[in-house]
């Protein structure tokens, strides 16, 4: 056995929200993510239902999945690990929809979550967002002063935009970033700049963008590579949201096709972990 690299897609990344167009149907959306080649997708945890469809399809074409949920209580976990130890998951990314003024009040959380997290034995990751519990940079640093081995899912553009660093951005901040990177076991994927959460890879004004968060990903794989067993799955999901992440023009449509994107951003993390692999030996 050897480590992987799983490239999941988003399925909100899936939405058009097009005023005059219908949304694709689920099945439409999956098959799409099937025949494009991704090894899977995130899949809300949230309605059991949905659950059940998405996951039997990704199932029956033998690709895995990441179970995506939203709690504000510590409670609401359960019902999210009971579904996961019925169906399975790679494992549970934690948006912790609480938004605790101190430091001390968000310890009970991640408490809690761990201690279910550890009994029901599925592997819980803490997501990196805005307007969550995680959504300041510096909060999330006093939270790994806390919690060391506290597993992340690292969607550091939220913290780009949010601490809107200066260009070029300083070592300092680099240093910041690469704190909470050693911690992620896992990551979302979109290239954002200091005032705009999610842009084009192909305009020629964001290649430094890309380049910086093609770097801040290599560096997140090669540390969760020192980190993570020999047999161990790191998983990159590709969210490339719908508007208003989406930047639009004047008739309400996008101004580049989000799906091609993300075609590509599977194909360039693709082509970067096979690059660190090779010089890694």
């Amino acid at each position: 056995m050897a480590q992987k690299l799983l490239v999941y897609q988003s399925l909100w990344a899936m939405e058009r929200r097009l005023a005059d167009e219908p949304e694709y149907p689920i099945q439409r959306q999956l098959e799409m993510i099937r025949d494009a080649g991704f090894d899977g997708c995130g899949v809300r945890f949230v309605d059991p239902a949905f659950a059940r469809e998405v996951t039997g399809f990704l199932r029956a074409n033998n690709m895995t999945w990441q179970a995506q949920c939203y709690p504000r209580s510590v409670a609401d976990l359960a019902s999210v690990l009971a579904l996961a130890k019925e169906l399975g998951a790679d494992h549970v990314n934690l948006q912790p929809d609480v938004r605790p003024y101190r430091l001390e009040d968000c310890i009970p959380y991640i408490d809690g979550w761990r201690r279910m997290a550890a009994e029901a034995e599925v592997p819980v990751h803490i997501e990196t967002h805005r307007d969550r519990m995680t959504t300041d940079l510096f909060l999330m640093l006093h939270l790994l002063d806390c919690f060391p081995d506290l597993r992340l899912t690292g969607d550091i553009s939220h913290y780009l935009l949010g601490r809107e660093f200066a260009w070029p951005v300083s070592e300092e901040n680099h240093a910041l970033m690469h704190r909470v990177l050693d911690n992620c076991w896992g990551l979302h994927g979109r290239v954002a700049t200091r005032e705009q959460i999610q842009v084009s890879l192909n305009f020629p004004q964001h290649q430094g963008w890309v380049d910086l968060f093609m770097g801040w990903w290599e560096y997140a794989i090669r540390s969760w590579r020192r980190r993570a067993g020999p047999d161990a799955a790191l998983t990159f999901l590709c969210e490339l949201g719908p508007p208003p992440y989406a930047i639009t023009g004047p008739d309400g449509r996008e101004n580049y096709d989000r799906w091609t994107e993300s075609l590509q951003m599977k194909d360039m993390i693709r082509g970067l972990w096979t690059r660190i692999v090779v010089e890694d030996g």
